[in-house]
């Protein structure tokens, strides 16, 4: 089950207007946020963690999804006005 987790293809479609990924078009998209979400969440709840380890948390985990989003988005991230590509 985890080689279609790693299959080729791309797992979010990119934004109408702005720049960026829009919405996940994949099961694996859908599941990457569903984790983000889940470990943000958990980090939030984590009782006593340091302030500074659970804002770095954040942010490395906030990279990763922008990294992987912007490797499985479907064409490259640049600013559009609405048109079809």
């Amino acid at each position: 089950m985890l080689q279609k987790f790693f299959e080729e293809g791309y797992w979010f479609a990119p934004k109408r207007f702005g720049y960026g990924a829009g919405m996940p078009i994949a099961w694996q998209g859908w599941v990457l946020l569903i984790a983000f979400a889940a470990l943000l969440i958990g980090l939030a709840n984590v009782p006593d963690l340091d302030p500074f380890l659970r804002w770095t948390g954040f942010v490395i985990a906030t990279a990763v999804l922008i990294i992987i989003a912007k490797k499985r988005t479907r064409g490259q991230w640049r600013w559009r006005w609405g048109s079809e590509d």
